[in-house]
């Protein structure tokens, strides 16, 4: 009996993304590292600014109700950072040799696997630190909320992992990769809302974080976890002008469709 061609995509992409839990199983440690770090994050800052002056952050809302959201979304964003690893080690080892002679449908298979292992993992960790957040008494976003919190994420992962992939093929090897790996993610955090106000920040701090695509999805599940979510409400005073939900989202949107049409030719190459 003939397979339908999808059907054996579909197949095909189970089985590697199989593969890679079977991995994470075996060694869970990636998984509690990518939980405790932003949970170690949450409470030491939630309790080294507890005491903060009244007026520091926008709306008088506490300084952890506040952090939460940026830890939020540091943690998802760490976890599709480093969504590339696993493939330049295939590369490494000579297994993702054996996968492009393997008798494979298609060979985007292999790609779509880490996509679905990296959005995967990202969102058990995210939710995880959600639990943690609500846990200390930084409240939960609700129902709708969630469902705010869970789509920003998931094109904020969508985004960054295509950035991985596209290292993980294009860098020489697995040194170069960690390097990026470590020069981008605390700059990127700390030049973002994740931490402190735009209007707490120098000038320039500021422009760098209303380009950041960190804040435009800090922002939204902020509003979210303040129960004042509305497409067409203002969630980004910037220094350019004030965005919208709606356009934090689009942004974001449009960033991820642009960074897996960016990688396409270099992965018709590297997988052919």
């Amino acid at each position: 009996m003939t397979v339908a061609p999808a059907a054996q995509l579909s197949q095909e992409t189970l089985a590697l993304t199989k593969r890679l839990f079977v991995q994470l199983q075996r060694r869970p440690s990636t998984l509690v590292a990518g939980v405790l770090q932003p949970l170690i994050w949450l409470v030491l800052f939630g309790a080294l600014f507890a005491n903060a002056p009244d007026g520091l952050i926008p709306g008088g809302v506490s300084y952890g109700r506040f952090l939460g959201a940026g830890v939020i979304v540091f943690t998802a964003f760490s976890a599709a950072l480093n969504a590339g690893l696993p493939v330049m080690f295939d590369r490494e080892f000579g297994f993702l040799n054996r996968l492009l002679v393997a008798p494979l449908r298609s060979r985007y298979s292999i790609v779509l696997a880490s996509v679905l292992y990296i959005t995967s993992l990202s969102l058990v960790q995210s939710l995880a630190i959600m639990a943690a957040a609500w846990g200390l008494g930084y409240g939960w976003p609700g129902g709708a909320g969630l469902l705010v919190v869970l789509f920003t994420l998931l094109l904020l992962v969508a985004a960054v992992t295509a950035l991985s992939l596209g290292l993980a093929f294009a860098l020489p090897g697995h040194i170069e990769l960690i390097a990026v790996i470590f020069v981008a993610n605390l700059p990127l955090l700390f030049a973002s809302t994740a931490l402190a106000p735009i209007s707490f920040m120098p000038s320039w701090l500021g422009w760098l974080a209303a380009l950041n695509p960190l804040t435009f999805a800090i922002e939204p599940i902020r509003a979210a976890y303040l129960g004042q979510f509305s497409l067409n409400a203002v969630v980004l005073e910037a220094p350019y002008g004030s965005l919208t939900a709606a356009q934090c989202l689009s942004a974001l949107l449009i960033l991820s469709a642009a960074l897996f049409v960016s990688i396409r030719p270099l992965l018709d190459r590297k997988l052919s």
